[in-house]
């Protein structure tokens, strides 16, 4: 009879470490690479530096969710360094990165600039003095981001949004003039443009939390799926079809 209950004690506490393996398993947490940001779009700023910069504001942004695996692809050449490094013997076996070790992603995230409009007109607010004028100018922008993920094992697309967001706000624009000489404003990041790319960014992350973590059918989508009609209405009414 010891036997007999010694033997069920073994097979039950295989079990329960199947089970928590298993739950491991299904709990890890998406491993996202962001693949690349294009611009189909005239926006005058766009250059590669800034699809550098989404690349790494929707890293940064998904990171700071805590939901994801966020798998640096820039910096890939970097770690294979550090392994060679460490394979080659002149770095302590206790603190040689190893290798093998690196993660691949799951998952990779396409982002298309489909949309960029501009309102900018003077407010009459300029300051001038002493030789030196700050124009003032009154901005408003709105830009959509068509968001792909692709899963990595199929290359099959498993979500789309389209992401909107609108900025506006109040501040100085056309750079410094002193006398016949300008010099350029500031950078699109400190502009209504760079706001509003910044808040489309956050926004990714929220709607991939929700879509990729939470669930398809979480009541977070509610307000996803809302928008996302909102959107398409819009649309259709600027098309006047006959």
């Amino acid at each position: 009879m010891k036997k007999i209950w010694g033997t069920v004690f073994v097979v039950l506490l295989l079990a329960v470490a199947v089970s928590a393996f298993a739950g491991t398993q299904t709990n890890e947490k998406p491993r996202m690479g962001i693949l690349r940001f294009t611009n189909h779009t005239s926006a005058g700023w766009w250059s590669a530096s800034v699809a550098d910069d989404l690349s790494d504001m929707l890293a940064s942004e998904l990171s700071s969710t805590g939901s994801f695996q966020v798998l640096e692809r820039k910096e890939i050449d970097a770690v294979i360094g550090e392994q060679d490094l460490g394979a080659s013997g002149r770095i302590s076996a206790a603190t040689k990165a190893k290798i093998g070790q690196i993660k691949g992603a799951k998952y990779l995230i396409a982002g298309t600039v489909s949309s960029y409009e501009e309102q900018v007109h003077q407010t009459g607010g300029g300051i001038s003095l002493g030789g030196i004028s700050l124009g003032g100018s009154k901005d408003k922008t709105y830009i959509a981001i068509d968001v792909k993920v692709i899963d990595t094992d199929t290359g099959e697309i498993v979500d789309t949004r389209t992401i909107e967001a609108e900025s506006g706000g109040l501040g100085l624009g056309g750079g410094v003039s002193v006398g016949n000489f300008s010099i350029n404003g500031s950078d699109y990041k400190r502009t209504p443009a760079g706001k509003a790319i910044r808040a489309c960014i956050v926004y990714i992350s929220e709607y991939l939390q929700c879509s990729m973590v939470e669930g398809k059918d979480a009541s977070c989508m509610k307000k996803w799926n809302d928008m996302e009609q909102k959107r398409r209405e819009r649309t259709k009414s600027a098309i006047d079809i006959k």
